[in-house]
């Protein structure tokens, strides 16, 4: 999917229709300690590993795509509700 760097739309913060600029945000780091980490830790010793033992799936064919629009008048940020593809990539446009 190809979209615009820079394009008018609504900044909720001016409350006019303004140039932004079109940043995408890199996912945070993952918690070491996240709670299926702790479970993990706690079940070990003797028997099965319940649902432990499964094979990991797959990565979904599509990711999300989150997306920050950058108000070139006020210069304050806001993101929108991200969507789902397979290829993205912002074109500049003269």
């Amino acid at each position: 999917m190809k979209m615009p760097a820079r394009f008018r739309t609504h900044c909720p913060y001016c409350k006019k229709h303004t140039e932004h600029k079109v940043e995408r945000v890199k996912p945070a780091k993952a918690s070491s300690m996240t709670r299926i980490v702790r479970q993990k830790k706690r079940q070990s010793g003797i028997g099965n590993s319940g649902k432990f033992s499964k094979v990991p799936g797959g990565d979904k064919p599509t990711k999300r795509i989150h997306l920050r629009y950058r108000c070139g008048e006020c210069g304050k940020a806001h993101v929108r509700k991200c969507f789902r593809a397979s290829k993205f990539e912002l074109v500049e446009s003269q």
